[in-house]
């Protein structure tokens, strides 16, 4: 099973590196971007969950509801990307629930940093997919944790997918910068030992990033970016249907897992 998402964010990494950007500044770039992610969703006929801040909420309900009427999931990913607070996990959720309806049953932190499982099982959540465990030095040291979705506190944690072994990380900027064909090999590995694979990416890796010198983007990120990252994701989901896979959207993957693995423990 494919679990595909996209933290669907204000685009601020420019701050990183120095750069003063502004709120409709990042959300400009990423509108552009979830435009593109829709359109290659809706050439390939896959469904996908939508992590969202609230700030891409608010100030872009026509994105939002393209979402909706695509059939792709809307999960929370805290409520402004640049400075995440312990209240963010309710606060996303309501925010959700007030401007689209939407009661969301999964929740990511902004960047994969830690967050509170007692926070994530009270706002009645089912599942957190906040971890990526693999070592990357100045950002994650996951060694010793999960490769593969399993129970915490009643909550379902979904880790992004790493291969086996030297735990080498396969979200976004593997696929910017890995040689296509290495890329799926690695996919097809962990889909050999594992029930899922679970990746995630970001709008603005589909901004053309190489023609905006200003951000200050380091060559890993904006290497592929723009169309090239479009035609990569294509290229991507078109091998993993080729292969047989099914895409489903976390909650409906969540739903079974939880599940089957409630059962393993009895």
């Amino acid at each position: 099973m494919i679990l595909l998402s996209f933290d669907t964010e204000e685009f601020d990494v420019p701050k990183e590196h120095g750069v003063n950007f502004t709120l409709d500044e990042g959300m400009e770039v990423s509108i552009a971007g979830t435009t593109r992610i829709l359109d290659v969703l809706d050439r390939t006929g896959v469904k996908a969950t939508f992590f969202c801040t609230g700030n891409f909420v608010r100030k872009a309900p026509h994105i939002m509801q393209r979402i909706i009427e695509s059939g792709h999931e809307i999960a929370g990913h805290g409520v402004d990307h640049w400075s995440p607070k312990t209240s963010d996990v309710s606060e996303v959720k309501r925010i959700i629930k007030e401007e689209l309806g939407i009661d969301v049953k999964g929740y990511r932190q902004p960047r994969m940093f830690p967050v509170s499982d007692e926070e994530i099982a009270s706002n009645g959540y089912i599942y957190n997919s906040s971890l990526n465990p693999a070592f990357i030095p100045g950002r994650y040291m996951h060694l010793a944790t999960p490769r593969k979705p399993f129970l915490k506190a009643g909550v379902l944690q979904i880790p992004a997918s790493v291969t086996p072994i030297v735990r080498f990380p396969l979200f976004w900027l593997a696929l910017h910068n890995l040689p296509e064909n290495v890329y799926h090999l690695l996919v097809k590995r962990v889909l050999k030992g594992s029930d899922c694979f679970v990746t995630y990416f970001h709008p603005w890796e589909f901004f053309d990033l190489k023609q905006n010198p200003q951000f200050r983007m380091p060559f890993i990120i904006r290497n592929n970016s723009g169309k090239e990252m479009c035609r990569r994701l294509e290229n991507l989901i078109e091998m993993l249907k080729a292969g047989g896979e099914s895409f489903c959207t976390y909650t409906e993957y969540s739903i079974k897992k939880i599940e089957e693995l409630k059962k393993e423990q009895l």
